[in-house]
């Protein structure tokens, strides 16, 4: 697969982000760069500046991880974007990346034992998700917090196509920015570990054409990951609920995520959580159902 020029993008974007003053290098002369020049990036990282010109041409392919050590140094990389980086070292070989799968998951295929164990979480929601968004599975709380996607149609249970075109997503989500700047960087982190998910790359595809959002978003070159932390949710019924998430890979699928959600005992969002699950119990949802919809 040729990623030269996402390559490119990757490096000079990181590249455009530092300062001479953060990299400790004097700033002096008119610089035409708002960051790093390449011969700057080639002192830090103890390479000739015709070498890294031709690795910020895309050619990474056989690069030697002590250079790509140097450059996530020199370029100031955080943890997710120089695994990033190693990603594009491998696909730029011929290889695949280290973490990637040998094939797509199937969107509906969730275990038995998975169903059971959101089924013994019946006051927290819960969700499976995979790698492209898709929610898979989600028990009855996990349907009520989630209730403006799956009511949506147009999304078919896809949090990233929700967050990007569905009007709704704006009021749920009271940190949007925040929220679809890391769907977009996850998107890209599993493009490059995946990049022969079509289905990952349809969904991409079809964001890119139909969010100018997302078109900018993913035009500056982020990396991110979903990490424990709070989301904040402006629930259509219940109210603004400030809830905590951890979320686990399954061991047998790192592409499958088993995420659950909590409000800290004794405040607001844990009484909005007992009055989302009353609302939920006058709808009768199903015991945990996987999702009937297509990508």
């Amino acid at each position: 697969m040729d990623n030269r020029a996402e390559i490119s993008a990757f490096l000079k974007s990181r590249r455009d982000r530092v300062t001479p003053e953060q990299a400790g290098l004097p700033a002096y002369g008119n610089r035409r760069v708002p960051g790093l020049r390449r011969s700057e990036v080639a002192m830090l990282a103890g390479v000739s500046v015709e070498y890294y010109t031709r690795l910020e041409r895309g050619s990474l392919g056989g690069v030697s991880e002590s250079v790509l050590d140097a450059l996530a140094q020199a370029l100031r990389l955080d943890d997710t974007e120089r695994t990033h980086l190693y990603d594009l070292a491998r696909v730029a070989a011929g290889a695949r990346p280290a973490r990637a799968r040998r094939s797509a998951p199937a969107r509906r295929s969730v275990r038995p034992g998975v169903r059971r164990m959101l089924d013994a979480i019946p006051t927290l929601p819960a969700l499976v998700t995979n790698n492209r968004f898709d929610i898979l599975l989600a028990n009855p709380l996990g349907r009520a917090l989630y209730s403006p996607v799956f009511e949506d149609s147009t999304c078919g249970a896809n949090t990233a196509r929700f967050c990007f075109l569905s009007p709704a997503a704006r009021q749920f989500y009271v940190d949007w920015e925040r929220i679809a700047q890391t769907a977009v960087g996850a998107l890209r982190v599993e493009a490059t570990k995946n990049p022969y998910d079509r289905e990952l790359s349809n969904l991409i595809g079809e964001l890119s054409t139909r969010s100018d959002a997302f078109r900018v978003m993913w035009g500056a070159h982020d990396v991110r990951v979903f990490r424990d932390g709070t989301k904040r949710f402006r629930h259509p019924v219940v109210g603004e609920l400030d809830l905590d998430h951890e979320s686990m890979l399954l061991a047998s699928d790192e592409q499958i995520t088993v995420a659950v959600y909590s409000a800290i005992p004794g405040s607001a969002a844990e009484d909005g959580l007992k009055l989302l699950a009353s609302w939920c119990a006058t709808k009768q949802d199903a015991p945990s159902a996987e999702v009937d919809s297509e990508s």
